[in-house]
């Protein structure tokens, strides 16, 4: 996991939640909040981890999570989606049809709940390896 000053304190909560539900998490940080942090500086470490451990899973936290989603998919081998709250088929879908391993997530527009129900359907949504689904992410580059 890893935030930008906006995602920070949904991170915290998030590390320790998931802890507590047996999960394995590795904070890739920030340790302490700085107002004026760099989403790509603590973004890009965090996704490089999650594109060498195969079936590995990332969440990056920030305002929107757009910034974040995008500099983890500079990073080969890393497929993030944006979540901002409401419809959960959208979290499905990015881990059934694009086989997601990284998972972006909108502080600004997400309630404690709601980061923590997402997280776990999220986690909870198989890749459905059907041949079409395979090739395209292939097709990724």
């Amino acid at each position: 996991m890893a935030s930008d000053h906006a995602g920070f304190q949904l991170k915290n909560m998030l590390v320790e939640y998931l802890r507590g539900r047996g999960y394995e998490v590795e904070d890739c940080g920030p340790d302490k909040l700085e107002p004026v942090d760099d989403y790509p500086k603590l973004i890009g470490p965090m996704a490089k981890k999650i594109a060498k451990k195969e079936g590995s899973f990332g969440i990056a936290v920030g305002m929107s999570g757009e910034g974040e989603a995008m500099e983890a998919n500079r990073i080969k081998g890393v497929r993030a989606a944006v979540y901002y709250g409401s419809v959960h088929e959208i979290l499905k879908l990015s881990r059934e049809h694009n086989d997601a391993n990284v998972l972006s997530l909108g502080a600004r527009f997400l309630s404690t709940q709601e980061a923590k129900d997402a997280v776990e359907y999220w986690l909870g949504t198989k890749f459905s390896h059907e041949e079409r689904h395979v090739r395209r992410i292939e097709e990724l580059g």
